[in-house]
């Protein structure tokens, strides 16, 4: 039997979800989290195997999952992660394999094929739906990301700590400095990237052998 957490903040979704996955008999939803911040107490109370990871938790930011799989990960070394998002892009389909995800579907994916990605994922096997997979070898292609720009070691350090899922405070507090100080380095990091979000920036930093 293989043991789903189901990650998403709307409930229809996850409702729907449990509907459809409990029909078969080796699947079965042993929990559910609507927020970033009660993922972790849920994994760790119901232990399961594959964790379905919508990649936007909050009205504010299209990515949190990204963080919120890196600190899965962390914690808890052999899960499978499956983010299952409305969102394709090039880059976030790297980002979320580099965060640790073994599978990434779009949400619009046929049942039958759901079902296909969580148990490969549960094997130990990677999973992608033909789209996913399509925007894997376009953002893998010859000039994918921006120029190597020059980071100063305050950056690089900063950088490290975005690709672990660390918040500004949390940053500084590893770092000994403010919190302003951090979304200053930050803020230079999307610029010499030539992105817009943190997510961004640790995918080009990582294309470019900064992490």
């Amino acid at each position: 039997m293989t043991g789903i957490v189901l990650v998403d903040d709307h409930t229809m979704v996850r409702q729907g979800l449990r509907a459809v996955l409990e029909r078969e008999d080796d699947l079965r939803v042993v929990g559910e989290s609507d927020s970033a911040a009660g993922v972790l107490a849920v994994v760790a109370r119901t232990g399961p195997s594959v964790v379905v990871l919508d990649l936007k938790l909050s009205a504010g930011c299209d990515t949190e999952g990204l963080e919120v799989c890196a600190a899965l990960l962390q914690r808890f070394p052999g899960l499978g992660v499956l983010v299952l998002t409305s969102l394709l892009e090039d880059w976030l389909v790297l980002a979320a394999i580099q965060h640790g995800a073994r599978g990434y579907v779009v949400k619009d994916v046929d049942t039958s094929e759901l079902v296909r990605a969580i148990r490969a994922v549960d094997r130990g096997d990677s999973a992608l739906d033909a789209r996913s997979a399509a925007a894997m070898v376009r953002g893998l292609g010859p000039g994918a990301g921006p120029a190597r720009p020059s980071l100063t070691g305050r950056e690089v350090e900063v950088l490290h700590l975005l690709a672990q899922g660390c918040s500004s405070r949390a940053i500084g507090h590893r770092l000994y400095i403010s919190e302003t100080t951090v979304k200053f380095h930050v803020g230079n990091l999307l610029r010499k990237l030539g992105v817009s979000r943190r997510a961004e920036a640790v995918y080009a930093a990582g294309k470019l052998g900064y992490l």
